[in-house]
């Protein structure tokens, strides 16, 4: 049975997080590594902030880049698909995203946001990358574009936010779930339903942990800017929701991250 804190000396990693919009990214890197956390995925939403990432990554051993085009900023493609495609060959990058659909804001038009996703989806075919998602009230035409143009092996559903009903659907299409602090969130039964579905499908291997870090800080950090410590507390929660040992859930979410990034990602430092 899962303990209440995730604080221990566990080897844990970041898979989603956002380092540029930290104030001195320098201090939250530190503070993660004396957490236990030994890799941290820097996901770009569009060229300037996926440059900015690999530049992270370039200087960060245990820091590594995405590089995509997130929904909202979907309209700028057209301008920046060249030279995202070019940054993504980047020796630090092992993923295309995040990419996907965000029908909640609709920052840029839905056939813009298809388009994106769909570039993004053959990229990381071409270049045999991970892909990662973000879908907001957008399921049903999330799977429908991935049926159409075929599911990446390695395909992220960053910042799980369905239910099982959805979970049933990515699980079956080979996919990983990322949680992230929201799994802690008291309101959140739905997702939690959706972990011990997975984990009763599939063990611990399509499980992921992140901190989508500034956001979403997970309990106990509620209402603070979140950063790649916390997601041991992250690793706590999804330890809760499932019943299994935290020790479990950090080794088995860090050799996931491994499989789903690729070669580049599994030699950590130090190790």
């Amino acid at each position: 049975m899962a303990q209440p804190s995730g604080s221990e000396a566990r080897e844990w990693v970041d898979s989603h997080c956002h380092l540029g919009m930290l104030t001195e990214a320098a201090a939250p890197l530190a503070r993660a590594r004396e957490a236990g956390v030994v890799g941290m995925v820097c996901v770009g939403t569009d060229l300037p902030t996926s440059h900015h990432a690999v530049e992270i990554a370039e200087r960060h051993p245990d820091v590594w880049a995405t590089v995509g085009l997130h929904p909202h900023d979907a309209s700028r493609l057209s301008a920046e698909w060249g030279q995202l495609e070019m940054l993504a060959h980047a020796d630090p990058v092992v993923a295309i995203g995040e990419a996907g659909f965000d029908l909640f804001y609709s920052h840029s038009p839905h056939e813009e946001q298809e388009t994106a996703f769909r570039w993004q989806i053959r990229l990381a075919h071409r270049l045999d990358l991970a892909l990662v998602i973000h879908t907001r009230d957008a399921w049903a035409d999330t799977f429908r574009v991935l049926d159409d143009e075929g599911m990446p092996r390695r395909t992220v559903f960053h910042c799980w936010s369905g239910g099982a009903a959805e979970a049933e659907q990515a699980l079956v299409r080979g996919a990983y779930l990322s949680f992230s602090g929201i799994v802690s969130f008291k309101n959140a039964d739905d997702v939690r339903d959706a972990a011990r579905l997975a984990v009763e499908s599939s063990g611990l291997d399509r499980v992921l942990v992140e901190t989508d870090a500034p956001y979403l800080a997970p309990v106990p950090h509620r209402g603070k800017t979140n950063e790649p410590a916390w997601v041991a507390d992250v690793g706590a929660a999804l330890a809760a929701a499932t019943e299994r040992e935290i020790a479990d859930v950090a080794r088995a979410t860090r050799e996931n991250a491994e499989i789903v990034f690729g070669k580049k990602f599994s030699a950590f430092p130090g190790r």
